[in-house]
């Protein structure tokens, strides 16, 4: 038997819930050439339509085979390894490019807090040719305190994919944890 580059592969004797041959009109239900052609069709379809009659299993994290798992993480751009990057990379794309949104991916990636300020900020005025707040170069800082050993590259390679784009940063790393990768 072949395997898909993801693992995938037919199961021997896999059935399906309603076979083609019982599903036609009765004039072809005694042809057996018939018959034994639509259970040829039936073979190759049974892992498709049980993967379909599955599908929320295959797309949940937590259910999932490994190697679909993996597959899943490239689908969506998670970041890490593991089943928990998976899981909350819907979340995580929802606020990417925020603030709170690089606070969250630095999380779930490291398991460490991380202090972020931006050079940015947003201002009402009544009057037109008010002050803009901020200054005018894009930049953001990234402090995080480690008290164990944390990848700073993995850890720039986070920061890169989730602050915006055209956006420069600075990471730092503090404690203990400093200096590793």
């Amino acid at each position: 038997m072949n395997e898909t580059p993801w693992g995938r592969r037919a199961l021997p004797g896999l059935a399906v819930a309603y076979p083609l041959g019982g599903q036609l009109p009765a004039v072809y239900a005694d042809d057996d050439l018939t018959q034994r052609l639509t259970a040829a069709f039936d073979e190759v379809l049974a892992p498709i339509l049980t993967t379909l009659d599955n599908l929320a299993d295959y797309l949940d994290p937590a259910l999932a085979p490994e190697d679909f798992v993996a597959m899943l993480a490239a689908w969506l751009g998670a970041d890490g390894p593991g089943r928990e990057p998976v899981a909350s990379a819907v979340r995580l794309h929802r606020s990417r490019g925020t603030r709170a949104g690089l606070a969250d991916a630095i999380r779930v990636a490291f398991g460490v807090e991380a202090e972020i300020e931006d050079s940015g900020g947003t201002a009402w005025s009544a009057r037109p040719g008010a002050a803009l707040p901020g200054s005018g170069v894009a930049m953001v800082t990234v402090r995080v305190r480690a008290e164990k050993g944390i990848d700073e590259a993995a850890l720039r390679a986070v920061v890169a994919a989730n602050v915006p784009a055209g956006c420069g940063y600075v990471v730092e790393v503090e404690g203990a944890g400093a200096g590793a990768g």
